[in-house]
Formats: C-alpha cells, sequence, structure tokens
C-alpha cells in the first residue's frame, strides 16, 4: 500500500526547496565509490579526490582491514544494543586504553560518532548556572551540545584569546563552573587553535576545556593536551566512532550520564577494531603522518596562500554559485574538491575545501593546483 501524504507538508517541502535551489543551498547525494588511495568514481568517471577526510589512507590499509573483518567474523555485524545493557565486546576496552594512551590521559569512552560524543560531553558536565565560552567557528555538533546542556552559552572571536580573556574577567564570577569549547584544527578554515594560551587562561579562571581533535589526531603534532580531549575514529583513523580521553572520574561519570551513550546502540565491533589497528599503525609509520602537512604546503606554496597549518585547506570564492560552478569545472578535469556554502560556513565564505591525503601524490597536488590557476581561482 503507497505510504500516504500530506499535502500541506509537501507544500512546505516544496518551497523550502525552491529557496534552496534559488540560493545555491541545495544538497544532493552524489553516488560515488572509493576505489582505492585517493581515488574514486563518480558519475562513471574515475576522479582524484581531495574531499576525504581520510588523511593517512587508512581506511583500505591492509591491516585495518584485517582487524575489521577478524572483529566481524568473532562478534557479528553488531553491538546488539547499549554498552551498559548488551555488554561490552572486549575490543572497546582495548581501544580506549590506546586512545587514552595516545592522549596522555588515565581512560577514554568511545561513543556511536564524533556528532554523538559531543552531544553528550557538555550536557554532562554542564548545565543551568554554568557558562560555556566557544568558538565562533565551532563545529555544528559543539554547538548543539552547548545548547543541550542549558548552560549560558557566549561565542567568542575565533581564536581570539582577548575576547576569550574579556568573557572570562567578566562572566567568570556569576557562573558555578566555566567551559570552554574549541577545535585543535577547524574544519573548514583548516587553522589551529591557539592551545597554550587557551589552556593558560582556563587555568587562571578556573574553567575548564573541551578540545574538538577531530581534523588534528593523527595529523598535526603533538600539542598542549585539554583535560577534555575529544575527537573521531572516522578520519586519520579510517574508521567510524568518536570518543573522549580525560581523566577516570570524569570517563566514570560520562558512562553514566552522557545521554548520548547511555541511550544508545554501541559501535560495531569491527570499526572499533579498526580503528585499534589504525592506532598501531601511526604508532609505526610516523612518516606517514608527517605526508599530509606537507602535501597541503606544497599545494598553498604553488597558489601562493598562507601556509597550511593542517591538512585543510580553504579556497575562499565567495558566492555559492560560483563556488559550485569551480567545483563543476574541476570534477570534468578529474578532480573531486567539493563546495561548501552555507549556513556550514558564513554567508559571503563559500569555498572548495581541499583535503590533502597520505595518499596523494606530489603530482596530483601539483596538477590540482595548476587545474585552479587555469580557472582563474587562487583563494
Amino acid at each position: 500500500m503507497p505510504a500516504p501524504h500530506t499535502p500541506s507538508l509537501d507544500a512546505f517541502a516544496q518551497a523550502k526547496l525552491a529557496g534552496l535551489d534559488e540560493a545555491g543551498l541545495r544538497r544532493r547525494l552524489v553516488p560515488t565509490a572509493r576505489t582505492g588511495g585517493a581515488r574514486a568514481e563518480r558519475g562513471g568517471r574515475p576522479v582524484v579526490s581531495f574531499s576525504c577526510n581520510d588523511y593517512l589512507g587508512l581506511a583500505t590499509h591492509p591491516a585495518v582491514i584485517a582487524a575489521a573483518r577478524e572483529a566481524l567474523e568473532r562478534f557479528g555485524a553488531g553491538s546488539g544494543g547499549s554498552r551498559l545493557v548488551t555488554g561490552d565486546h572486549p575490543v572497546f576496552a582495548e581501544l580506549e586504553a590506546a586512545l587514552a594512551r595516545r592522549k596522555g590521559h588515565e581512560a577514554a569512552l568511545v561513543f556511536g560518532s564524533g556528532y554523538l560524543a559531543n552531544l553528550g560531553i557538555t550536557p554532562a558536565l554542564a548545565g543551568a548556572g554554568d557558562l560555556i565560552l566557544i568558538d565562533e567557528l565551532g563545529h555544528s555538533c559543539m554547538w548543539a551540545g552547548t545548547r543541550l546542556s542549558g548552560a549560558r552559552t557566549l561565542p567568542f572571536r575565533h581564536n581570539d584569546l582577548g575576547h576569550l580573556e574579556e568573557l572570562l574577567a567578566r562572566e567568570r564570577g556569576s557562573a558555578r563552573h566555566a567551559l570552554v569549547v574549541t577545535e585543535r584544527v577547524f574544519s573548514m578554515d583548516g587553522d589551529r587553535a591557539p592551545m597554550a594560551g587557551i589552556l593558560a587562561l582556563a587555568r587562571t579562571f578556573d574553567a575548564w576545556t573541551l578540545v574538538d581533535d577531530a581534523h588534528g589526531l593523527g595529523v598535526v603534532g603533538p600539542d598542549d593536551t585539554a583535560p577534555l580531549e575529544m575527537g573521531t575514529l572516522s578520519k586519520a583513523l579510517g574508521s567510524y566512532g568518536g570518543y573522549l580521553c580525560a581523566s577516570r572520574a570524569v570517563i566514570d561519570l560520562l558512562t553514566s550520564r552522557a545521554r548520548s551513550f547511555v541511550y544508545t546502540t554501541g559501535l560495531p565491533p569491527a570499526s572499533a577494531a579498526a580503528a585499534l589497528a589504525a592506532l598501531a599503525v601511526i604508532e609505526a609509520e610516523p612518516d606517514r603522518a608527517a605526508r599530509p602537512l606537507a602535501l597541503a604546503r606544497r599545494f598553498t606554496t604553488r597558489l601562493g596562500l598562507p601556509e597550511a597549518q593542517s591538512a585543510v585547506v580553504p579556497v575562499l570564492i565567495g558566492e555559492a554559485p560560483a563556488a559550485l560552478a569551480l567545483s563543476r569545472a574541476l570534477e570534468e578535469r578529474g578532480f573531486l574538491v567539493v563546495a561548501i556554502r552555507p549556513p556550514t560556513v558564513p554567508a559571503g565564505t563559500a569555498r572548495l575545501r581541499v583535503a590533502f591525503s597520505a595518499a596523494h601524490d606530489e603530482a596530483e597536488v601539483d596538477a590540482l593546483a595548476q587545474a585552479l590557476v587555469d580557472l582563474g581561482a587562487r583563494g
């Protein structure tokens, strides 16, 4: 039997879609098959992808695949329920111990995704009567977590230590607890937070610091460690999931109080095993971790852009239709570089987000840079 239609609901959706189309902001899913390394196939054509967050090329690494396959055969395809209800697969304890060692913390907790981690961490630690100060360019899931907390939330200007200090000096005294939230590497701009300064201010004003290291882990070098180190398994580790590294007391609290951990099915064991294997590869192959940043800097040098601080380089275009047109032109030349548009980035700053991987070679990077020059785009 066909599903019922509600005319007013469909009319609402069509009107919204028309507005998105007019502004060049409608999003569409495009079938794209990854074919190994930095290669993909889209529309029946091979392309070199510069839009993938598999920064170290570990999603297709033989050791990572083998670990996932073994866990799949041993534990099955899914966890079967919440880790607190169904029971904990042994691989989770191994992964959490490895993550904690990597971050220099006592303990870790793995979530179903990075988004779920940020939805759960902040509301478990802050609430009414507390203060949250968040970098204005923080990821959507970080903002979502602050809103769920019910704490008073104020943004500070992007990477502006002076503004953060001003807000702490003015607002900290009236709050029970204070939390400073930032990213280590910002996902759309590729720049890095001044972590040493942020942590120093937090200590001065007795504030807790939560840093999202989703785009830094395994790619940028050691940095000042925050009391709350959150990240994902889905980027440099080539798998799927999220995590928090912190003290044992904090992790024990979140195990009981983070709603996005307690009330959701645990990560598939194969994903956890893949991430554990990827951590081992990173430890064994330090040159792999250095490669994405080196390639990103090769690219910025050729285009005359500011030196890359991470594996992510934005090529700013301005308006969404122009960014879409440039993305399409690059695809015709064999490069997949997706246009990023509002509301993901501020109005007037639509861009190409170029992501570099250890799986790229220098010739591919140079060819992309030359294509952008030929098309009149220099950032």
